[in-house]
């Protein structure tokens, strides 16, 4: 019998005002509201675990993209995990656990088909639902496997790598056949990790003196075959200097762009795109989730086999949600940014 207490209210977090720049302590609002009764059909979720994602920064600004922009003054949205408290979905029993689009609040209550049971694995934490095993994982398996056509014997170059998708793309690039394995990161430690821990062939310093495409160069010194990007600007332009012929690159991410206020200036080669017939495309991957089966037999048996690795920085406390967005966009994480609801 089940005798978790069943929550009656939930703190969630809204827009309270869109961000020019940077985001703030004051871009959120704190709200503390009363679950009303379920209806036919709903459950009532504790979450576990909720999800702070770099996408998310230009969801607060308001403009035509490939999803709505976030509403002022309502509850924000994101990917969350936890177990059901309270059901009137027989599909959906109490305890079972589900993953969800929810996220910024303690407790999250709707209909069953808003939820997805999300597997336990003895041993391995919820939280990668939401991460390895989830969003990220496909993320980085769909950028390399169906955007850039990854063969056998091509050298990779991942910038950001050391983040959620980066140390995704960097394994999973690895254990698809790359011949050479290159990263970028923002401190000395995030690169020694992509080679001690990653299996990465090579890293550098993006905050180094010198130059991202020097240090490409030296990292890849014959050139690449494909660009994983998840910061645009300057990594965006060193990739395109150093393709080979026929070079693709999946463009997933464009970090170092989110928060300016000044217009993103364009690389300046972009000639090479033509004289090297390279492929720049960029996804997001509510095109492709078509791939989630495939993504979940291959990384179900990498996981199996011991031949994947992941980092989680975990933030404790549904209260400190949006700070651990605002360090998600500094860089202040290894692998995927979590916060844990309970403190």
């Amino acid at each position: 019998m089940n005798t978790t207490p069943i929550p009656a209210t939930t703190i969630e977090f809204h827009l309270a005002e869109r961000p020019v720049g940077w985001p703030t302590a004051d871009t959120f609002r704190r709200v503390e509201r009363t679950l009303p009764p379920l209806a036919e059909g709903e459950v009532r979720v504790a979450n576990r675990f909720v999800s702070v994602d770099p996408y998310m920064r230009g969801r607060m600004n308001l403009g035509e993209s490939y999803v709505a922009p976030f509403e002022l003054n309502e509850a924000l949205t994101g990917g969350a995990v936890g177990h059901v408290v309270e059901s009137n979905a027989p599909e959906l029993p109490v305890g079972t656990a589900v993953s969800h689009d929810f996220g910024w609040r303690s407790v999250a209550q709707g209909p069953a088909a808003s939820f997805r049971r999300a597997a336990e694995i003895p041993g391995v934490p919820l939280s990668t639902s939401l991460g390895i095993l989830g969003m990220t994982g496909l993320t980085a398996f769909v950028g390399l496997r169906d955007i850039a056509s990854i063969k056998p014997g091509d050298v990779v170059f991942i910038s950001g790598a050391a983040g959620a998708v980066g140390t995704a793309a960097g394994q999973i690039a690895r254990l698809m056949g790359a011949s050479r394995v290159i990263g970028s990161a923002g401190t000395a430690a995030k690169v020694a990790l992509l080679t001690e821990r990653y299996g990465f062939d090579a890293a550098f310093n993006y905050t180094d003196d010198a130059p991202v495409a020097e240090q490409l160069a030296a990292a890849a010194p014959e050139g690449i075959d494909v660009y994983f990007d998840n910061v645009g600007g300057e990594h965006l332009e060193a990739a395109i200097g150093a393709f080979r012929r026929g070079g693709r690159a999946a463009l997933c991410g464009a970090i170092a762009e989110y928060n300016t206020t000044e217009p993103a200036v364009g690389p300046r080669n972009m000639s090479r795109i033509i004289t090297q017939s390279i492929t720049l495309r960029g996804f997001t991957l509510g095109d492709h989730v078509a791939a989630a089966p495939a993504f979940a037999q291959a990384m179900g048996e990498w996981f199996a086999a011991g031949e994947i690795v992941y980092d989680e920085t975990v933030v404790a406390g549904i209260e400190n949600t949006p700070q651990a967005f605002i360090d998600l966009l500094r860089g202040a994480n290894i692998g995927k940014m979590v916060v844990r609801v309970d403190a």
